[in-house]
C-alpha cells in the first residue's frame, strides 16, 4: 500500500475508531477498520485508539 494511500485512511480510521456508546464497541469499531485498512497491526492500532477515546463512565 502506498504512503499516500495509508496518509489518506488513517483520518478514517481515527473517526471510526470514535464510533460506539462504550469502550469495547469503540475498541471493536476501531479494530475492524484498522484490520481493513492497515492489516494486524492497523487492527491493534484501532482497537487501542477506540479504546482511548472512550470517555470514563461514573
Amino acid at each position: 500500500m502506498s504512503r499516500l494511500s495509508l496518509a489518506a485512511a488513517l483520518p478514517l480510521l481515527l473517526v471510526l475508531a470514535a464510533c460506539g456508546e462504550s469502550a469495547t464497541t469503540r475498541a471493536a469499531t476501531g479494530g475492524t477498520a484498522g484490520a481493513v485498512v492497515a492489516g494486524p497491526v492497523g487492527a491493534v492500532v484501532g482497537g487501542t485508539a477506540g479504546a482511548a477515546t472512550a470517555e470514563d463512565e461514573d
